[in-house]
């Protein structure tokens, strides 16, 4: 069982809770040992007293703040003593409509539990109103010499809270990103194709539908090299659209999003009636294993001529792309 990160009470009008913090989730970086090149000794980070180069103990270290001509020190105890609360209460200063607060603020999170089975119904309580007021409870606290904005919300049957940036932690994102699009405008049939796009691309969201890989490619790297084999290396990074049409690239992700599905209802049908006749999509594929690479759209056309490292290629019609491709130029 995990232990808490933080104990403490959580307070709204006159009703008090003692609740305990859990650690939400897990990170799965795969972590590296230092080494120096040509060894196997690892390289490791010391405490070093700068002036005269011993090991200092951990216990041994205080914090100081530098004022400019000397060095204020102070102790864990002193910081403890002037956190709110004394570090041990959690007070919601107001409920606010969770659709309000942008996501871009949301941090970390963490699960909160009640601190004994006596405090179990005025945990119900307040997890069932905020789940039918759908609001959050805003509050402040201090954690391991920290104070947080955080975010007291629901997640199913029980209470979470949300470590919140602070509005001078968000950046500006117009002074941070360079080269945002300012007046440049799409016209209206891209922006209708773009919907269309979006619209064959929507599905349900389910977590479980997805998982990282990276972290899978570096076992399998280090799996490879320790047996003295090679690996694979990835495909390359998708090529900017900007030398290619942006409707015909619209039109031609539209056409592949919904492809999977017309094939299967088109190739239903046909099996049905019996008729003999091909799909549209089985149409394609065997024209183009045939050979014949007019059939494709001009986006697919490019695509293939971006990987076979045709010249020239952004200044090509439909029909000289499929003609480059066929002489292998």
């Amino acid at each position: 069982m995990a232990r808490p990160v933080w104990t403490g009470v959580v307070s709204f009008g006159l009703v008090s809770l003692p609740v305990a913090l859990y650690t939400a989730t897990d990170s799965h970086t795969i972590r590296f040992h230092q080494l120096q090149r040509g060894t196997a000794d690892r390289i490791r980070n010391r405490r070093v007293n700068e002036r005269t180069g011993d090991e200092v103990d951990l216990g041994e270290i205080v914090k100081g703040f530098d004022t400019g001509s000397e060095y204020v020190i102070v102790e864990p105890g002193e910081l403890d003593d002037i956190a709110p609360g004394r570090s041990k209460a959690l007070e919601v200063s107001g409920f606010v409509d969770l659709d309000t607060v942008d996501p871009i603020f949301f941090d970390k999170t963490y699960y909160l539990g009640p601190r004994g089975e006596q405090h179990g119904k005025v945990y119900a309580l307040l997890q069932r109103a905020l789940a039918e007021s759908n609001k959050a409870g805003i509050a402040t606290f201090v954690m391991r010499a920290r104070e947080y904005l955080v975010a007291l919300k629901t997640e199913g049957d029980l209470l979470t809270l949300h470590t919140l940036h602070w509005a001078d932690e968000i950046r500006d994102p117009h002074t941070e990103v360079p080269d945002l699009p300012g007046k440049a405008e799409p016209t209206a049939a891209e922006v209708k194709t773009a919907h269309q796009l979006i619209d064959a691309l929507t599905t349900d969201w389910n977590p479980d539908d997805f998982h990282g890989t990276f972290q899978e490619k570096i076992k399998a790297l280090v799996e490879a090299k320790a047996a003295g084999e090679t690996t694979e290396k990835a495909e390359p990074a998708a090529q900017p659209t900007g030398g290619l049409d942006l409707m015909e690239a619209l039109r031609a992700s539209v056409e592949r999003a919904r492809s999977p599905k017309d094939t299967g209802e088109k190739a239903s049908t046909s099996q049905n009636t019996r008729s003999g006749k091909k799909t549209a999509a089985k149409k394609r594929t065997g024209s183009s294993a045939s050979g014949s690479l007019k059939s494709l759209t001009k986006a697919e056309l490019y695509e293939k001529a971006t990987k076979a490292g045709v010249k020239g290629r952004s200044s090509m019609t439909h029909d000289q792309l499929a003609d480059a491709l066929s002489k292998g130029r």
